[in-house]
Order: structure tokens, then sequence, then C-alpha cells
């Protein structure tokens, strides 16, 4: 039997076994040196003045909020069609969560459907699947942008990096994201006061004045433990660096996919000529809800991976406790219901691309 194709996977060599080995037989595991160089160089790459790395991305995305002021009595307004750590960290902070409908073809927030409110604090917008949303027209609310970018790791949107598209943009570099430091994210900004902010809330809050004893230091926030270890740190430097060729492997295999699939009976992603997706994931769309179902299952039994981005954040039982309905964005969620995500990684050789590609032809033309 060939092998099963997972949806995700990491990439890695043997440069970034060296890099965790050297961290691993150094003086310092945790709060060394190795994070403040990834941040240079992950800011330096991202086109950003400024980078924070933290543990996870919703870390990343719980202190960029934070760093943007969001507190209680406060809304920001994001996708449903995400994963649920956009909406929950504006929870943490004792703010509220409204979503708007999205782009029906492309899963992207529609600028159209944004109603602010006298509490809206920020817009959250999510580059869904890898492709950046369009900031221009987010900008026109002149409310700050604080993006979920855990999926658009080397895209690009007018021809610029992630680190000059929104206010902040907050990152995951999570083990099928394009690059990985096991767990981790990041935010990427060109402002010092949020840079500033963030790196304070990631560690208890406290700040340590320059100049100062060197045991003295003050907590001048309610901060949590978000340190990126330098063992994390060095995989993502060493990750750093194959960044671009990752990225350009997964535009090749979108490439193959969109003309392979081009005469079938399914809606393939948006493409757009002001911006280039990072491709995290590619997803295929079925004509009606009934389909998607037995295309799944039978993709799953011929060894192909399928997965299924995103459950509407406000279906979850959570949300509805908290008195969210469902039919609230009605495109989100019919996209939620047709949509299929296929393997989408550099490592996948062009025999397992063919392979995929066969096959999700094959169990297509036998489900539609």
């Amino acid at each position: 039997m060939s092998e099963f194709l997972p949806y995700g996977k990491q990439w890695i060599d043997d440069d970034d076994l060296a890099a965790v080995q050297r961290v691993l037989r150094s003086d310092f595991l945790t709060q060394g040196p190795e994070v403040p160089l990834f941040e240079r160089e992950l800011a330096q790459e991202l086109g950003a003045n400024y980078a924070v790395a933290l543990n996870s991305g919703t870390a990343a995305l719980h202190a960029a909020y934070f760093a943007a002021g969001l507190g209680p009595g406060d809304e920001i307004i994001t996708s449903p069609l995400t994963f649920a750590a956009t909406a929950n960290a504006a929870l943490y902070l004792g703010a509220t969560v409204r979503f708007a409908d999205v782009d029906p073809e492309s899963g992207l927030i529609d600028p159209t459907q944004i109603e602010p409110s006298g509490h809206t604090k920020l817009i959250a917008p999510i580059d869904f699947a890898g492709l950046p949303c369009d900031y221009d027209a987010l900008r026109q609310f002149n409310l700050p942008l604080i993006a979920d970018s855990a999926h658009s790791l080397g895209a690009s949107y007018q021809g610029k990096p992630m680190g000059e598209w929104a206010d902040a943009c907050a990152t995951s570099l999570h083990p099928v994201k394009p690059i990985t430091t096991g767990e981790g994210g990041a935010i990427l900004t060109n402002s010092i006061e949020i840079a500033e902010r963030a790196a304070r809330f990631r560690t208890h809050g406290i700040h340590r004045p320059d100049g100062g004893d060197p045991w003295f230091y003050e907590q001048q926030d309610l901060g949590y433990n978000y340190r990126m270890t330098d063992i994390g740190a060095a995989l993502g430097r060493s990750q750093l660096k194959k960044l671009r060729g990752y990225v350009a492997r997964r535009q090749a295999i979108a490439a193959r996919y969109d003309e392979a699939f081009s005469n079938l009976n399914l809606a393939l992603p948006k493409r757009f000529d002001d911006r280039e997706s990072g491709w995290h994931i590619y997803q295929i769309r079925v004509p009606e809800a009934r389909f998607r179902k037995p295309l799944f299952d039978r993709l799953r039994a011929l060894g192909i991976g399928a997965q299924v981005h995103y459950i509407p954040v406000y279906w979850h039982p959570y949300y509805q406790n908290l008195g969210y309905i469902k039919g609230l964005c009605p495109k989100a969620e019919t996209f939620y219901e047709t949509a299929i995500s296929i393997p989408m990684f550099p490592k996948l050789t062009n025999e397992d691309v063919s392979r995929c590609i066969e096959l999700v032809t094959q169990a297509t033309r036998e489900i539609l």
C-alpha cells in the first residue's frame, strides 16, 4: 500500500538538527542569545522593524491584542473562518468578538461586511490558507489592524512582505506552517510601542531598567510566561534560511494542482493579481455540502490525508453558550461545509504530487 499523505508536515534536515544540538550543548537552553538573534533575522526577512518571538501562535495573538490596548469593554471584528485562537485571545483580555462574513470564493474577511461599533477597538483579519487580506480596503475603517497571519509566512501583498501589511501581524511557527520552531509564534510590527509592550507581556509583564542593579526588575503589567526557548529559536533560525525555498515549492505544487483540477467539478482557490499566497493549505470545494463527507471519506480511504479548515468559531459549544447562533455568517458557513484541504507541504515529492492529483481526480469523478 502507498504511504499515507498527510495534509501538512514539517521538514527537518541535518542543518536543523545541528542547530538544536549546538544549543543543547551550550550554557543557555532559554533566555540566552538565540531568541534575539532569531527576532532580528525574522524581522529582516519579513520587512518589519521589530519581531517578538513567543512560544505559540496563540500567545502571539494574545500579546499583540494586549499591546494594541485591547481590554474589557472593547470589541474586535474578525472572521469566523479561522482556528478558535483568533477569537479566544480577545476573550482572554475581557473583550468581545464580532464576526464578519467572508468572500465566498477566497474565504477572506469581506470588508463590506465589517460594521464597527462604538466599542470596536481593532480589526483582526485572517490571512486564510496563506492568502493575505485586502489590507488597503481594511484601512478605510481607521482602526488598528492586528492580523492573524498564522498561515501567511512568505506571502506577499502588493509586493510587500508580512511586516508591512498591518499594525502588527501575529504568525505561527507550528510544525505544519512554512517554517517551525516546534511550537512557537511571532509578532511582526513597525511600532516600537507594540513591540515593547508585547515583549514585556511575554515575560510576566516584567521590565528591567537599563543601568539598574543586575537583580532589579519591576512588574508593570499582568503578563504571562510566553517565552520562546533558545532551542526553538535555534531551530527557527535554521528553518528561516529555507523559507523562500519552502514557499516556492508550495507555489509550484499549487500551480500543478490548479492545472490538474481545472476540468473537475470543483471550486479551486481564488487568486489575486495584487498578492501571492504562502499556500499554507490548498483547498478544493465541492458544489454542494452533501458531497463533502463522501469525497472526504473516499480520499482518506485512498491514502490522501484530507482535512477541513475551519469549523466556524461561533459554531463551537463554548461560543454557542455565549449567545452566538448559527446562520450569523452564511457565506463562511457554506465555505466550511464545502471545503476540503489536500496535502500541501514542501517535502512532497513530484511523485507524491502526481499520486495526489491522480487520486483526487479519481475520487472526485466517483463522487461528483
